[in-house]
């Protein structure tokens, strides 16, 4: 069975006879070449580049310097092929949109994008110039060697010469001499040269982002499908609460109002009667529009923000809640929505089941005895995870990692 790297071919007797060692010593040669042609572009885009920035023109140029590392890891990842046939897949995802702008703005927003500019660096100021003299050198000592007849015979015309300007080899037997020893040398430095190629390629596995393998992708997707369905939801709750507001309620006020004034017109029985048991039922249909609109998505929520809501929601609840939330900032509107949602059926659960006399709201919910089940369905909406925690005296408590900042 043939070898299917570097490294395993290097373990095997007949390494010296298959393309291995050629493999190696190109893939360090190619390494050296492409690290020169970097480094030159690396210095113009970074000189020409700061230098034209005052004057804008150089901004470009820059933003190419930043960007650079992305064609040099596809280049080093085709490379390894020399070396390996295991591909290194490419990290980067496709652009949401089409366009240039949407993708550089991908592209800038990557970590691997990041990793590969370093890469970039490290490949054109240290790498390359070790290939380059660990090839150079094992070229010259062994091509040196191999040539000295023909240097003999070109140069100094059967007079002696100097071999790697060590010693002089003043006749023909010395020079053949020394060609044998080049000929010894070439499949021992082969060796090192094999092993050389192995770590640098192991480097450049080590440095370079890949694609994660096919379950990390899907579960990667599967957490953008989410979020998009979840935005798409929350976009529609806003619709229907916006529609609720300022349709069907505004007509059931003004209802309202028709049906107070026809009232006050109208005293005589039965008609006043009719129409004051219309007018209440108004009100009371107004209240529930107002309770539902609330539900959908409350406006104090959207307005102040979370803690204002959280107080709000406190003062209603059927048990008294002691809240005490410490949020110097607003956090992201959907993560402001699940938290405030999921503290809602937190609170509902501690009046419904719980039979408790109070309940607190510190940054987390903490109810004796709740449901946990659709707590954690609403967390989970949100790409979160919900933390349910059960005591030795039949309370619980339920924790739950907003995903933002840190906070809880």
């Amino acid at each position: 069975m043939s070898p299917l790297t570097l490294r395993q071919a290097l373990v095997r007797r007949r390494y010296l006879l298959g393309a291995w060692p050629w493999r190696a010593a190109l893939y360090l040669l190619s390494g050296a070449l492409a690290g020169a042609v970097l480094l030159v572009c690396v210095l113009l885009l970074a000189v020409v580049g700061g230098a034209l920035a005052v004057v804008l023109v150089g901004l470009p140029l820059l933003l190419m310097l930043a960007l650079v590392g992305i064609p040099v890891a596809a280049a080093e990842r085709r490379r390894l092929r020399m070396v390996g046939p295991v591909p290194l897949g490419d990290p980067h995802r496709a652009p949401e949109r089409a366009g240039l702008a949407a993708w550089l703005r991908t592209r800038l927003q990557e970590q691997a994008t990041w990793r590969e500019f370093g890469y970039a660096v490290l490949f054109a100021g240290v790498l390359w110039p070790l290939e380059a003299l660990l090839v150079g050198g094992v070229l010259a000592v062994c091509g040196g060697l191999l040539a000295t007849p023909a240097v003999m015979a070109a140069v100094t015309g059967g007079e002696e010469v100097r071999v790697l300007k060590l010693y002089l080899a003043d006749s023909y037997p010395q020079a053949f001499a020394a060609a044998l020893l080049g000929l010894v040398l070439l499949p021992l430095l082969a060796y090192p040269l094999g092993w050389a190629a192995v770590a640098r390629a192991a480097l450049t596995r080590a440095l370079l982002p890949s694609a994660p393998d096919g379950r990390d992708a899907r579960i990667e997707e599967l957490g953008r499908s989410r979020m998009r369905l979840v935005d798409a939801f929350e976009a529609e709750r806003r619709r229907i609460e916006r529609d609720l507001h300022d349709g069907a309620q505004q007509r059931l006020v003004a209802l309202s109002m028709t049906l107070g004034l026809a009232r006050l017109e109208s005293p005589a029985e039965p008609l006043g009667g009719l129409l004051a048991r219309a007018h209440e039922e108004a009100g009371e249909a107004l209240v529930e529009i107002r309770e539902l609109i609330r539900g959908i998505h409350p406006r104090v929520l959207t307005d102040r923000g979370l803690a204002a809501a959280v107080e709000d929601v406190a003062d209603r609840s059927a048990v008294p809640v002691e809240v005490d939330l410490d949020l110097p900032e607003r956090l992201p509107q959907p993560v402001e929505t699940a938290v405030y949602f999921a503290l809602c059926e937190a609170l509902a659960n501690v009046a419904r089941h719980s039979g408790a006399s109070r309940a607190w709201v510190t940054g987390r919910c903490c109810a004796p005895s709740c449901r946990s089940r659709s707590i954690r369905r609403r967390s989970a909406s949100k790409a979160s995870t919900s933390r349910i925690r059960e005591r030795p005296s039949s309370s619980m408590r339920a924790s739950r990692p907003s995903g933002a900042d840190g906070s809880s």
